[in-house]
């Protein structure tokens, strides 16, 4: 499966991929709540969107961390049938858009090669970029086609919209910390999530 062709079926669908280190804490989360995020606001059309997770040092197997499945059940999030992935060449190839917990994993990812660098960023890099682009000037076709237009005028304006500070565009790890160090960490990322959701559909989120 090609870069930016993913197709499941006779489906176009736009894969997003969420990394993180061990794939147990932040990109579980980040999974889940974005996969909660389209399911409200677009129901069964949400399947043209495929988001999935990974860790640079993932755990193979591994189940979600407690604190990070309780998390998501608290924004009425799915944490169930989640299992760890180490992140591989073929995830990176496959996915239409890379979004990051820190910078460290992003430079990670694009020294992988694939041609990532125009569709890798930081979670909230990413959301920081769209906030500053007139959704208005995106396709009305289908989710998939809004959706690779907002990553290519993401990347357009990455070197002229620049982090008010190194650890702006940070989501930092909670691993081994309490619940509510990860209730922190689940907010961090939901507000990210949110106004990146609701370009990518061209719907705000219920009130």
């Amino acid at each position: 499966m090609g870069q930016g062709s993913g197709v499941l079926g006779d489906r176009d669908v736009f894969r997003v991929l969420h990394v993180c280190t061990g794939n147990v804490c932040r990109s579980p989360m980040a999974e889940r709540l974005m996969r909660h995020g389209l399911a409200r606001r677009l129901g069964d059309e949400a399947a043209g969107i495929l988001v999935e997770s990974a860790g640079t040092w993932g755990h193979e197997g591994a189940p979600m961390e407690a604190n990070a499945a309780a998390v998501l059940t608290e924004y009425g999030a799915d944490p169930a049938g989640f299992t760890g992935r180490e992140l591989l060449d073929d995830h990176v190839i496959d996915a239409d858009l890379v979004l990051t917990a820190t910078r460290d994993h992003r430079a990670q990812v694009i020294s992988m090669g694939h041609a990532a660098g125009l569709r890798t960023f930081t979670l909230k890099e990413f959301t920081r970029l769209v906030r500053a682009i007139d959704t208005a000037t995106l396709p009305d076709g289908t989710v998939t086609e809004r959706a690779r237009a907002l990553v290519r005028a993401a990347a357009a304006l990455r070197g002229w919209l620049l982090a008010p500070s190194p650890d702006a565009d940070e989501v930092h790890d909670p691993y081994g910390a309490p619940v509510g160090y990860f209730r922190n960490i689940g907010e961090e990322i939901h507000a990210a999530l949110d106004p990146m959701v609701t370009a990518l559909t061209g719907i705000p989120a219920a009130v």
